[in-house]
């Protein structure tokens, strides 16, 4: 068994737009059983919503509830807000169908990170979680929850093992994980059957040759927005070091905002 790796988006999208994986992981994570009538992939809304132009990496819906599952290969401190605009849209769209402020279709969005977190900017702090759920239900002053909207956001990232996540979690961040750590010998659950559906799809052997073409090219693309956005966070580290150095601070504090070095800082002094 070799596996093609998970983080890769051609290889996301081949087995989860499958009807058996989508279903078994929806029923493991969110506890629901779906019979989805379309599949989509790189789903847009038109006329799109606001000045954002949102494309769902895979989209699915029955008569009743609506499903995106959502991949990000590399970690950047807003996805946190992109996924919660994604979730937010997915659900306030409905609006513009229906004459009634209800809005018919229940909304999950399961994000599947595939990178360690960083240190979130707004609370300086690093999570190390990995599953959190997020629902819009109100909650009353004792803190009991009021299941009105039932909607969810769940947010997965298999870098960070926990000792008590309960098996059906741990099935798909296993899977996630050993594709990308360890694709020649994975350790994963094959007795289940969305797993092993999963795995006989990104097996090495069924990729084709024009498969493996777009794979190579997603991974270029992805490469080229990490080396942008590193770029453009230098540049702006840089800008804020030039910024501290005209305000009297001293190397030690400026580096400790940058991140930059003492010899760094020297030259642009």
């Amino acid at each position: 068994m070799f596996l093609a790796r998970l983080d890769n988006e051609v290889f996301f999208k081949k087995a989860f737009t499958d009807r058996l994986v989508l279903k078994t992981f929806v029923k493991d994570i969110i506890g629901i059983e779906v019979e989805p009538e379309i599949i989509e992939t790189e789903k847009a809304f038109m006329p799109k919503l606001g000045n954002i132009n949102f494309k769902y990496d895979i989209f699915a819906e029955d008569s009743k509830k609506r499903v995106i599952i959502e991949i990000q290969k590399v970690e950047y401190d807003h996805n946190f807000d992109r996924f919660l605009h994604y979730h937010l849209q997915a659900i306030t769209e409905q609006q513009r169908n229906s004459e009634r402020y209800t809005v018919d279709r229940t909304v999950y969005t399961i994000v599947v990170m595939t990178a360690p977190y960083k240190i979130n900017e707004k609370t300086k702090e690093i999570y190390k979680d990995e599953v959190l759920i997020s629902s819009l239900n109100p909650k009353n002053l004792s803190g009991a929850e009021r299941k009105i909207f039932n909607h969810e956001l769940v947010y997965l990232n298999p870098n960070y093992k926990g000792n008590d996540t309960p098996q059906n979690y741990r099935d798909w961040l296993d899977l996630f994980y050993e594709s990308i750590h360890s694709p020649e010998n994975p350790q994963i659950n094959i007795l289940n059957e969305g797993i092993k559906r999963a795995v006989d799809i990104i097996s090495y052997e069924n990729i084709s040759p024009e498969e493996w073409e777009q794979s190579k090219i997603e991974a270029g693309k992805r490469v080229v927005i990490k080396l942008e956005r590193e770029e453009a966070i230098e540049e702006r580290n840089i800008e804020i070091a030039k910024t501290g150095i005209l305000n009297g601070l001293n190397n030690d504090l400026i580096s400790k905002l940058t991140g930059l070095s003492d010899e760094f800082i020297e030259t642009l002094r």
